[in-house]
């Protein structure tokens, strides 16, 4: 004990010690290459964010007043929500007003299966207009009460909702959102909570006993555990939504279950039987007042069917439960169970895709694998919670680590260390913090240094450009923290193959392998004749960007109004700087960030990339060939990017030559054309998923 008490107590003062060391080196190169207001930016947001703002909402108990009200029921809905109630008419009115309070953009339909109710249910409900009421000839149970409503439902989804729910802001878009981003998605859970606002479930587990398991029960609904999309064993009946001709075809719920109790179990292995999956929704919060109906005691009553129907499940589902974990298995890892291999990536920031190509590059890096079973758990090094980009993330399935819920990366690595397959590092001031903890409590794991570019290379050019002896001071101490990562690292990634050939010369033994940008196909939506302008694309954090645009204004731009005078260039790119929006004017239309880049790729007739200086790819120019739009770029601009120099871009390397090349390409209809098919062919066999799919499974050994 003593002894794992100094170690871990080591572990933790040489963190801390190469986090400050690390810190401190990037706070004086930022200030040498982006000077004071530069640096500000840039710590505003590596330390912006914050932690995750905790919900803390609680329901009271409903009330028995009751007066007339009315449900936005559609006549041609896209869900019919099946509500079965037998008495306790309070929870019903409560429920159905919840969906009166958030009725969804989505069109749907509320069908009451009254279980021959003997309190004042039949009366009320005939006094809430917009619903369906349907009352059984005879008590059906809960079995039978969904199955007769989900016979009479006319939506293309059936949701099955008890009436000991109250729904919350956004419940039914965020389930039906599952179905049109997830291909595979057969039936969708909510995330439930009490009333005291402590979470009830985050999907199921399901031993290979058959036994089960609430997921977070009682646990903070907030914490980063449950907070993000997941596939799960199966998810309470209380709110799950699937396909109606998928629940027809499915027998709807076995009866061998009725009255009540694992009809969802079994209705989500029956779900995966037929080769679909079941999913669990974070984003979208029921409330359940659990077992108001049942109860909660399996001794009597109600309750006692869910022993009696473990049994009949068991009979049922023997061989497919011998694929689930044993109790006992610790419940994070049976909770993700059917994952293949699991990652841990740590970077500087939580990505933000639309604002940044390296963010992107990440982005679409976990997306590869998750389509190849991976659990993917992701930590910015700041530990922040970013409204949208953290979500975004989870709703990827990828488990997001922030504050406060694991606010010490220390009792990360020494609680988990040992369940990781791969760590994949990203950029050498963030690997230098985590390396010394990853090689200490995750021995076994493969770990990955991923540079995104090779920093050095870039100080190094920038050095040159602007011949400063400070520069080339710190652009030596990189190469030195960077190559000394890559040789305490099992593989070391770079986005070309001109960059590994370079590490082959200045770091000969290290294993270097390319995993290059990675991009979806948009493909040319309009032809050359509906385009006009130029168009730069490019975050203004990033030096070489704002570098690029100066000079292209400054040394370009007037030669191509001599040719084109009614030509405008669009500027598009987050963290513009005030030297950035000074070059606004007539011709230079400075757009800053915009949410979506898609009306603006295909609009216009050229993207040029005035690169002088930087290093790897340049998902700038990606972007554009993904959309069909022809470049025009320099030759650093196109390093390593498999390009042909006037059949998929057009090349050049100084001002009046780059004029030329806009001029030519901007009139040109056949050279255009030529370009707009041949970017597309390079973007599918460089940089699709399709690509980066090899690539991902050769890195990680999947």
């Amino acid at each position: 004990m003593t002894i794992t008490w100094l170690r871990d107590r080591r572990a933790g003062l040489a963190y801390r010690r190469q986090r400050l060391a690390s810190q401190y080196a990037r706070l004086r190169g930022s200030l040498a290459q982006h000077g004071v207001a530069g640096t500000w930016m840039r710590l505003r947001r590596e330390l912006g964010g914050g932690r995750r703002p905790i919900a803390g909402e609680t329901f009271a108990e409903p009330s028995e007043d009751f007066s007339p009200f009315a449900v936005p029921g559609s006549e041609t809905p896209r869900v019919s929500i099946v509500i079965p109630v037998h008495n306790k008419f309070a929870y019903t009115a409560a429920c159905l007003r919840s969906l009166a309070a958030h009725a969804a953009s989505v069109a749907f339909e509320v069908i009451v299966v009254d279980d021959l109710s003997s309190d004042v249910t039949e009366q009320r409900l005939q006094e809430i207009t917009g619903i369906r009421v349907l009352r059984n000839a005879e008590n059906l149970g809960f079995v039978g009460s969904c199955n007769a409503g989900a016979a009479i439902a006319r939506g293309e989804f059936v949701l099955f909702l008890n009436n000991d729910t109250v729904v919350t802001a956004g419940w039914l878009e965020a389930l039906l959102r599952v179905f049109d981003e997830v291909p595979d998605a057969g039936l969708v859970g909510a995330r439930l909570v009490y009333p005291d606002g402590r979470l009830q479930e985050a999907g199921g587990i399901i031993f290979n006993d058959g036994s089960g398991w609430n997921y977070g029960r009682f646990e903070d609904p907030d914490d980063s555990r449950f907070a993000f999309r997941r596939e799960a064993d199966y998810c309470s009946g209380a709110a799950i939504v699937l396909r109606r001709a998928l629940f027809e075809s499915l027998g709807r719920f076995d009866s061998r279950y009725a009255p009540a109790y694992y009809e969802d179990t079994d209705l989500a292995f029956a779900v995966r039987a037929a080769g679909l999956k079941v999913y669990y929704e974070p984003r979208s919060r029921v409330v359940h007042f659990e077992g108001v109906t049942a109860g909660t005691d399996t001794g009597s009553g109600m309750k006692r069917y869910q022993l009696i129907n473990h049994g009949k499940f068991v009979a049922k589902w023997g061989e497919a439960l011998r694929a689930q974990p044993a109790p006992g298995t610790a419940i994070h890892l049976a909770a993700s169970h059917r994952t293949r291999h699991r990652i841990l990536i740590i970077d500087a920031t939580t990505p933000a895709p639309d604002q940044d190509s390296g963010s992107l590059r990440m982005v679409n890096l976990m997306k590869v694998l998750r389509r190849n079973a991976c659990h993917v758990v992701f930590m910015a090094s700041n530990r922040a919670w970013i409204e949208r980009y953290t979500q975004d993330l989870q709703a990827l399935s990828v488990e997001v680590l922030y504050h406060p819920f694991d606010s010490d990366p220390v009792a990360l690595f020494r609680g988990r260390g040992a369940e990781f397959d791969s760590i994949l590092l990203s950029r050498h001031y963030v690997a230098a913090e985590y390396v010394g903890l990853a090689r200490l409590y995750a021995p076994q794991a493969r770990l990955v240094f991923d540079t995104v570019d090779l920093h050095y290379l870039r100080e190094q050019r920038a050095a040159e450009l602007e011949q400063r002896e400070d520069l080339a001071r710190i652009a030596a101490k990189t190469r030195s923290q960077e190559i000394g990562i890559m040789r305490e690292c099992d593989v070391s990634l770079v986005v070309s193959p001109v960059e590994q050939e370079i590490l082959a010369r200045d770091a000969p033994g290290v294993a270097v392998d390319v995993l290059s940008n990675v991009h979806e196909i948009h493909g040319c939506r309009r032809p050359f004749d509906e385009r006009r302008d130029l168009v730069f694309v490019g975050g203004f954090q990033h030096p070489p960007n704002s570098d690029a645009v100066i000079w292209f204004v400054g040394e370009i731009l007037p030669h191509i109004l001599e040719s084109i005078p009614d030509l405008r260039l669009h500027v598009i790119g987050s963290k513009v700087t005030e030297a950035i929006q000074a070059l606004a004017s007539e011709h230079v239309l400075v757009h800053g960030y915009v949410e979506d880049i898609g009306p603006f790729m295909d609009s216009a007739r050229i993207s040029v990339a005035p690169l002088r200086y930087g290093a790897g790819v340049k998902g700038k120019v990606n972007m554009a060939m993904s959309y069909g739009l022809p470049v025009v770029a320099t030759p650093i601009a196109v390093e390593g990017m498999h390009v042909r120099a006037g059949l998929d871009v057009s090349v050049a390397a100084e001002a009046a030559q780059f004029a030329e090349a806009v001029v030519a390409l901007y009139r040109d209809k056949t050279l255009w054309a030529r370009l707009s098919v041949n970017g597309l062919g390079n973007v599918r066999s460089h940089f699709s998923f399709e690509a980066a799919e090899a690539a991902v499974r050769r890195i990680f050994r999947l």
